[in-house]
């Protein structure tokens, strides 16, 4: 018999591997997110140039932070409903401790991360020590946050804080080639991806998906579980104090600057491929989800489709992703399960497998990458 050719090989079983990563969840909101881009870009032929493409990451860099944030408390198998709240608060903090005194922009800046720290514990032991449902804890602590800045501000709008912090969100290195102007903005998100990139492969990250797996399983192997998940929660209070920084120099201080965040969040990482109820998902998905859903709004812009309708958008992504991940998920967990009937009970058993046959939540989550198989 002949061997067969690379072209062959990409003709039949490479294509089929690529159809099948395009249906994967995962898979299916890249070739989304290109299309809707695409679409875009026929609509304002504009925004392919490089300065307009910079701008939109600008603007897209809060979303795609607090999605990041919440990547970490969802694939654990919990909820964070306080993002908003947090990112409304630390505009406020800005605004009203900064005013227009340059000198005051450090000292805030470490009180604002202190706050998203004592946040992120409060919420996390809580819901591990007290076991307190996340959504409940996280909902109260929305609602308390929400009313403490109501009756700090009366509700009303304040001054801009000093346009040295104003800076982080609306200004940049400009003159650049090409680009003429690459916002700080997107350099944080940079730094906040490759950070979330590298914690996720590490030991905690790879903890925390089989925490989102089988949360018993990890805490009879040895692990922390309520200090890696309260870990969770405060990396997601500071992705939103970074989003509020951002925010406080983009779009200004107003009482209801990250009303609805936390929705945004929660539909950014669904959409990228991140199971609710933990154990399964990764940081660059929940990136990809920010972007898309960004991406979607700005096409429903150019088409004229009024604002109003996006919360019933986001509603209907949810339910769509969430329904699509389960059924693609539940497919693939059969056919382990039915290969692991084939196995002879003589051949040598591979270590990173249970008893049942399935792969160990533990030894086969690898993080970023580390999707149950």
């Amino acid at each position: 018999m002949n061997p067969r050719t690379p072209e062959t090989h990409l003709g039949d079983g490479g294509l089929r591997r690529l159809l099948g990563r395009a249906a994967d969840p995962r898979g299916a909101v890249v070739v989304l997110l290109i299309a809707i881009l695409i679409a875009i870009v026929v609509l304002n032929p504009g925004f392919a140039e490089p300065g307009a493409l910079m701008r939109f990451i600008q603007r897209v860099s809060p979303v795609a932070i607090v999605a990041i944030g919440q990547y970490f408390v969802i694939v654990s198998g919990e909820f964070d409903l306080s993002m908003g709240a947090v990112v409304t608060a630390q505009v406020m903090t800005a605004g009203h401790l900064i005013g227009e005194d340059d000198s005051k922009t450090v000292p805030v800046l470490i009180i604002m991360l202190i706050i998203g720290i004592v946040v992120g514990i409060v919420n996390g032991l809580a819901t591990t020590l007290l076991r307190v449902p996340s959504f409940i804890v996280t909902l109260g602590t929305m609602l308390l946050i929400h009313g403490a800045v109501m009756w700090w501000t009366g509700g009303a709008a304040t001054g801009n804080p000093a346009e040295s912090f104003r800076q982080l969100g609306r200004g940049g290195f400009e003159g650049l080639p090409i680009l003429d102007l690459l916002p700080y903005a997107v350099l944080i998100l940079l730094a906040v991806i490759v950070f979330g990139v590298w914690i996720s492969r590490r030991p905690f990250g790879r903890t925390l998906v089989a925490i989102g797996d089988n949360a018993e399983a990890v805490a009879f192997a040895g692990a922390n579980v309520w200090r890696t998940k309260t870990l969770a929660f405060v990396l997601s209070s500071l992705s939103a104090t970074v989003a509020g920084v951002l925010l406080a120099g983009y779009a200004g201080v107003h009482p209801s600057v990250g009303q609805g965040y936390e929705f945004t969040a929660i539909t950014a990482v669904v959409l990228g491929g991140v199971v609710l109820g933990g154990g399964r998902g990764t940081v660059v998905g929940a990136l990809i989800g920010a972007f898309t859903l960004e991406s979607l709004f700005t096409l429903l812009n150019f088409t004229s489709v009024p604002a109003t309708m996006r919360d019933a958008i986001q509603g209907a992504i949810i339910i769509a992703a969430v329904a699509y991940s389960g059924v693609v998920f539940a497919k693939k967990r059969k056919r382990p399960a039915a290969s692991a009937n084939t196995t002879s009970a003589n051949e040598p058993r591979d270590p990173s497998t249970t008893s049942a046959g399935e792969s160990s939540p533990i030894q086969l989550t690898g993080g970023d990458g580390a999707a149950r198989e």
